[in-house]
């Protein structure tokens, strides 16, 4: 049988209703499985409140994004490795695959320097996990661009065994969503599905309403031989109702059910040289 690749609602998807209503909506709308973002919402992080709300549901947590965001930089600890072990454990609790990580800070000195020995040390411990490092974008700021992340915003140029490819993130760092995919070849495990217009922004865009090649990326995971998840992470927070809400996120689901589609088919990847 045809590997069948699994659609993931982000819980920042429904930002700013809590977690659980994450799981609430994955069901309404039929995503296969959550990714929790773990925030400052005390449900993100307890793996007690987090079986019960899959078991509920009827909804799995397949992925958990350890908190690496700015606002997220105390929950739990103010140490990074304490804060990506816990992500680790409640992966291993949930019984997800996947943890998604962010490079390091250029002000998390000892985290940066230790990164890639301390991530392989989790990896150890947790054998069964894909570790699954992030790209990102360069900031403006003060019509500079600044990057915040050592070694850089790209994680393909440190080299890792395992990545998250965002969509929305190749569009705020200009780069062709394609290409990213070449670079991270065999160790792209996960994706973020979103979109972005390239104004150097993170726009979390619903896929098809910006211009990066979303669709041609979904269909190009066969030929890659992807045997991982799709999460949508899309912005809903400024929309109006939760009925609104509800739309975009199933339009973002058709869209990813789509063009998976021909994942059951051979299809050649498509790259960009």
């Amino acid at each position: 049988m045809a590997f069948r690749v699994p659609v993931l609602l982000s819980s920042s998807s429904v930002f700013p209703e809590p977690t659980a209503a994450a799981f609430e909506m994955a069901a309404t709308v039929g995503y296969d499985g959550v990714e929790v973002m773990v925030w400052t919402d005390a449900v993100s992080q307890d793996a007690g409140a987090l079986q019960g709300l899959a078991a509920h549901y009827g909804v799995p947590v397949l992925s958990v994004h350890a908190p690496c965001l700015l606002v997220t930089q105390r929950v739990w600890s103010p140490d990074p490795w304490e804060r990506l072990n816990r992500a680790a454990g409640l992966a291993e609790a949930l019984g997800a695959p996947t943890v998604v990580v962010h490079p390091p800070f250029t002000w998390q000195r000892d985290y940066a320097r230790n990164f890639a020995a301390g991530l392989a040390k989790v990896q150890t411990r947790h054998p069964d996990t894909s570790f699954a490092i992030e790209n990102m974008y360069p900031v403006r700021m003060a019509g500079r661009n600044f990057v915040p992340y050592v070694p850089g915003w790209d994680p393909t140029e440190a080299g890792y065994d395992a990545y998250t490819l965002d969509l929305s993130h190749a569009a705020a760092s200009r780069t062709d969503s394609l290409v990213m995919a070449d670079r991270m070849g065999s160790g792209l495990k996960h994706v973020h599905l979103g979109d972005g217009t390239g104004e150097g922004r993170d726009e979390h865009l619903v896929p098809g309403r910006g211009n990066q090649p979303c669709a041609e990326l979904l269909r190009s995971l066969a030929g890659r031989g992807f045997r991982g998840s799709v999460a949508l992470e899309v912005s809903t927070r400024k929309v109006t109702s939760r009925a609104v809400r509800e739309a975009d996120l199933r339009e973002s689901l058709a869209f990813a059910r789509h063009h998976l589609a021909p994942a059951a088919s051979a299809t050649p990847a498509v790259t960009r040289g």
